[in-house]
């Protein structure tokens, strides 16, 4: 009887996780498939540069605000009730964006998708820390790290796909509503299957407001610079650099005083595995993000690539992240951070193998030539995303799961804009050498981002064998 009660739970916690990871593809989804989309968007709706600009940046932008007020409300008070509400926001929000009749109805459409991603995103790591234990959990983490993987890679594809489909005119409507019908399924079966509050879970804890609103302050001062640095002329809104950290140095010394229910357990940090898996997080994701958009670039506006083709392009990518994620949330729990450290090597192999590829094999022909290279940079991938979410939320006690899950996620939003800030610079900056040349030159710039990631999973090695 027990091992039937075993199986019978082991099937709702399979269910539930695939409700979860559902949910997250949706939101990874949206991150890169608007790129092979803006040229659609320009035309239908009129838009300048700042208003393409903001229809990227602005999802990015509040995706990053809400991470981790929104993992602690799902801490404090119900993860369910939070990914019911995100889901339901991010599907209202889709369907705005795919009905805007302007620019200004996208732009603030896209910044309550994003609100919606933030607040979604933190409850899928939030409960498989809670329903998942042991081997189990790794195996849990391999399938978000496969979903990660595959919707950032596999957006340019199916945005491609859609305005193929659905024609320039009406296929950057699709990109968006999309998410409709997906949201729409996902509402009844969170309700079955998601894990109601316990009891002792529904005490009204503070949500610590000064906290939240210094750590947006100091996020979004952060990220701005970075995601308008095309559009804000001038060199003024670096100034907002050094003022962000200020006030996260505020928000610091706030959540020491507050400790009691602060938004953030500072303690996280003394551990050496959620310390270092963050930083290995915000340096890959610069560099994992960065890739996909000077690609693009390269081959739509450098190459005359279709969206499709260029989507096509990115697949062997997503493909290799999608096969390596599962194994590598497999091996987690007996190699640990050596997962991480060969995910990254191969991706460092075969971005320089990419670099290589496009030197070789110049013109039409760079979309086959990649393939390989980006396989095995796909595989390394898989094989660092996962395992090192797994191991950097390993030691967090799941009550805490989702807040310890927003900040992590936070760092890889961060690192995402700053990658894709310095790796499109670079490539803007070398267009007067050709094309090919700006490429590469972009790649080299990611590649130094993976170098940092792998030193610092380098580093945990050789303390781990010190003890």
């Amino acid at each position: 009887m027990s091992a039937v009660t075993e199986a019978s739970g082991f099937d709702t916690r399979r269910r539930a996780l695939g409700v979860c990871l559902v949910a997250a593809f949706m939101t990874g989804l949206d991150v890169s498939i608007v790129n092979v989309a803006l040229p659609s968007i320009r035309d239908g709706l009129h838009a300048d540069e700042d208003g393409l600009q903001w229809t990227l940046s602005g999802y990015a932008l509040t995706f990053g605000l809400l991470l981790v007020p929104g993992g602690r409300l799902g801490d404090a008070r119900s993860r369910r009730a939070m990914f019911m509400w995100g889901v339901t926001l991010f599907t209202v929000s889709s369907a705005a964006c795919g009905m805007a009749w302007d620019m200004h109805v996208l732009i603030l459409a896209r910044l309550v998708q994003g609100m919606a991603a933030g607040l979604l995103n933190p409850q899928v790591s939030g409960l498989i820390q809670q329903v998942f234990h042991g081997p189990e959990r790794g195996r849990a983490f391999g399938g978000l790290g496969a979903t990660i993987g595959v919707s950032t890679g596999a957006g340019p594809l199916i945005g491609g796909v859609l305005v193929t489909m659905f024609g320039p005119e009406h296929g950057w409507r699709w990109v968006f509503l999309v998410n409709v019908p997906i949201g729409i399924a996902l509402l009844p079966l969170a309700w079955k299957l998601l894990p109601a509050p316990q009891p002792a879970g529904r005490r009204k804890e503070s949500l610590d407001p000064i906290g939240v609103l210094l750590l947006g302050i100091g996020v979004a001062g952060l990220l701005l610079p970075f995601i308008q640095r095309h559009q804000w002329e001038g060199n003024a809104k670096w100034l907002l650099i050094p003022a962000a950290f200020a006030v996260l140095a505020g928000f610091i010394a706030w959540e020491r005083r507050y400790r009691r229910e602060a938004l953030v357990d500072l303690s996280l940090f003394g551990k050496r595995s959620y310390r270092l898996g963050s930083a290995i997080a915000l340096f890959y994701f610069a560099g994992f993000t960065g890739i996909f958009f000077i690609f693009t670039l390269y081959l739509q506006s450098g190459l005359g690539y279709s969206a499709l083709l260029a989507g096509l392009a990115v697949t062997p990518f997503s493909v290799g992240s999608a096969v390596a994620s599962v194994v590598g949330g497999r091996l987690v729990s007996r190699a640990g951070r050596r997962v991480v450290a060969i995910g990254l090597a191969l991706v460092i192999a075969g971005l320089l193998a990419t670099m290589a590829a496009t030197l070789l094999v110049p013109g039409q022909g760079v979309g086959l030539a990649t393939a390989l290279p980006l396989l095995v940079a796909g595989i390394g991938s898989g094989l660092v995303i996962s395992p090192n979410v797994a191991i950097t939320l390993s030691e967090v006690p799941p009550a805490g799961g989702g807040s310890a899950s927003g900040v992590l996620q936070t760092g890889q939003r961060l690192g995402s804009s700053f990658g894709i800030a310095a790796a499109g610079s670079t490539f803007f900056g070398s267009l007067g050498q050709g094309w090919g040349t700006a490429f590469r030159h972009g790649v080299a710039v990611i590649v130094a981002f993976v170098v940092a990631a792998l030193a610092a999973a380098a580093y945990d090695l050789l303390k781990s064998r010190a003890k």
